[in-house]
């Protein structure tokens, strides 16, 4: 796992070595083993290539990057790993190449060298790479297929830069700060910020199983992964049924037993939930020794605590268990350096046990496989039984509903700080989503601030009239071809999974120097997973029944039936007391009113709403101090 970063210059200028290892030091806490850069002026056209290293496999200098080819005319910087890398290197030593070191990234050169960028496809694994060759004066950008790893560019017609972070692309001060008002309206829609997109207007992240050519002033973006629309199997059919559990176990066996592969210490995330617990269970049933396990805990917040969940699949499978037990004081201390860490807003508050649980196990361990994803493949989340909910809603007749049911539960006050009124929080989210549409009502589900809200919210200098949100969802519901699980489950795979779940768990590990695995998204388990029909997905109201049917036997009886729980925080109870600071010192009336951007009475009724008890908007007011905290380091030119 490392960092990397690149520019090219197309008006007869040579990239400064100077500002290259500046754009290679912004990203040290991702490689802090080894740095070096590769620079070439070829008339008109610069190039200039950087790399931090954190050292997995092949631990030598034979290792190090920029790597090149035999001839030194294809040079690359790589972040990630190849996990079919020792079965593609036998195929091309058969075919005349010759290897320098025994890591997984010189394979993808001499591929390359074989396929061109065909090639690509052929990996498996988690990668964001830029190959440069010096005979087309070309240079090629991809991304992994699900989108693991972050990569990120800049171009103005007359320079391209490339990186892992934004924050290594600003160090050039030639890219300008301006936002795009579209990404921030897509964050307050969302409270992230999906690809192509980010905060800044002329830097975009590349796709996820996209490739960029880069050539004479021109660039060319092309997929190379997608999932194919399939029909699935018949869910009558027990032996169908049976085949594709078996399938399932054998596939993502095979994944755990190729990411188990490293030259550094290795362990895995327990959070005592189902995919953590499945993971788990298959490394213990192919390693020579106990598992190395990390859970946390939360000593004085029970409610949020799964550290028994957690210990309790540690005995079960004989694992050598570490447990992270943390007041809620330590994780409010530890906040400000989460969120001074982003280099553009991203309002999941998971970050932060994210980037303690990280922070605490790269004490014992350099790479750590997780269950991320398991929940996007398989129908872990309530809002996929929303729309079965749904269904049966609308059988109630309209009069009673409009009349009687929806007024009662929209009078009751809500709060995430206690069971009943989370439950009330539900119900009234539940009927924001009771629209007309499918693409209506899986928005209006994600939607964080509606577009009336955003209206009230932003001043006239930032909103926009063309929400992309919307939009962008829809096309991707309508993208695959099959039953409505699948198709919510498609659209969380190629927007929120890469856009939230994956940088975050990226973004948080890489600040502490930790390479995390994701197992559940080799791409060959996900493309499995769509020709498993949604009603295998969620069966007699069970969540995830194909896949606990699948793994039971690796699994405590108690998780069987276990509700999805989540890696949640208190945020309501914090900021009306521990955290009343942020609110005061981001969003009070007169930075508000200086800066421009929010109108201040829509931020303090958010505010006067959560403080009363009245709503809870503590969501909402979370993200704009996100927001906040990210203008105050980078929006301000």
């Amino acid at each position: 796992m490392c960092g990397i970063c690149g520019k090219l210059d197309f008006i007869g200028s040579p990239v400064d070595e100077n500002l290259l290892r500046r754009m290679t030091d912004a990203l040290t806490h991702r490689g802090p083993d080894d740095s070096d850069v590769y620079l070439r002026q070829q008339g008109n056209v610069s190039c200039g290539l950087g790399h931090r290293r954190l050292s997995i496999i092949d631990l030598t200098e034979a290792g190090r990057q920029p790597m090149t080819n035999e001839d030194r005319t294809i040079w690359m910087v790589f972040n990630g790993e190849i996990y079919n890398f020792a079965a593609l290197r036998e195929e091309l030593e058969k075919k005349g190449h010759r290897f320098a070191s025994r890591t997984d990234s010189e394979v993808i050169i001499h591929l390359f060298e074989e396929e061109g960028s065909a090639g690509i496809a052929r990996l498996v694994g988690m990668f964001a790479l830029a190959l440069w060759s010096e005979k087309t004066q070309t240079l090629v950008l991809a991304r992994d297929h699900v989108g693991i790893k972050p990569l990120v560019y800049y171009w103005d017609g007359k320079i391209f830069l490339f990186a892992s972070e934004i924050k290594s692309l600003l160090a050039d001060p030639a890219v300008r700060k301006e936002m795009d008002l579209e990404a921030l309206d897509l964050y307050l829609s969302l409270n992230y910020i999906p690809a192509p997109h980010t905060i800044f207007k002329n830097i975009r992240k590349l796709r996820p199983g996209h490739i960029l050519t880069v050539r004479d002033g021109v660039l060319k973006e092309e997929e190379f992964w997608d999932i194919a629309p399939v029909i699935p199997a018949n869910a009558s059919d027990h032996r169908d049924f049976e085949e594709t559990k078996a399938t399932l176990f054998r596939t993502l066996e095979d994944a755990v037993r190729s990411q188990m592969v490293a030259d550094v210490p290795l362990g895995a995330f327990l959070s005592g939930g189902i995919d953590s617990s499945v993971i788990v269970g298959l490394m213990a049933r192919n390693a020579s020794r106990p598992v190395k396990t990390y859970a946390i805990g939360f000593a004085d917040m029970p409610m949020y605590d799964e550290s028994a969940y957690a210990r309790e699949v540690a005995a079960f499978h004989h694992t050598e268990h570490h447990e992270i037990m943390l007041s809620s004081r330590e994780i409010i201390d530890t906040i400000p350096a989460v969120l001074a860490s982003f280099d553009e807003p991203f309002g999941d508050s998971s970050a932060v046990p994210t980037y303690v649980v990280a922070r605490e196990t790269v004490r014992d361990v350099t790479v750590a496989l997780s269950g991320d994803g398991g929940d996007e493949l398989f129908a872990g989340y309530r809002m996929y039984k929303g729309e079965a909910w749904h269904r049966r809603y609308c059988l109630i007749p309209r009069l009673l509903r409009s009349k009687l049911l929806e007024p009662a539960i929209r009078s009751l006050p809500d709060s995430r700080d206690n069971k009943y009124g989370e439950q009330i929080r539900r119900m009234k989210k539940f009927l924001r989503g009771a629209k007309e549409t499918f693409p209506e009502r899986i928005f209006s589900w994600n939607e964080l601030f509606s577009r009336e809200s955003k209206k009230d919210l932003l001043t006239d200098s930032y909103g926009t009239d063309h929400p992309l949100a919307p939009e962008l969802l829809a096309a991707a519901l309508n993208r695959m071809p099959t039953d409505y699980i699948n198709r919510m489950l498609y659209t969380d795979l190629k927007i929120s999974l890469p856009a939230d779940m994956l940088w975050k768990v990226d973004m948080m590990s890489m600040r502490h120097s930790l390479e995390v695995r994701v197992p559940l998204l080799d791409h060959r388990v996900c493309e499995l997973a769509f020709t498993i029909g949604g009603e295998w997905k969620i069966r007699h109201g069970q969540s995830k029944y194909v896949f606990i049917e699948t793994f039971k036997d690796i699994l405590p009886k108690s998780l069987h039936n276990r509700p999805k729980w989540g890696f949640e925080m208190p945020i309501s109870k914090w900021l009306k007391s521990d955290l009343r600071y942020l609110i005061e010192e981001n969003l009070s009336q007169e930075r508000i009113s200086r800066e421009g951007i929010f109108h201040y009475p829509a931020v303090k009724k958010l505010i006067d709403n959560l403080m009363s008890n009245r709503s809870d908007t503590s969501w909402q007011i979370w993200n704009l101090i996100v927001f906040q905290v990210w203008y105050s380091h980078y929006g301000k030119n």
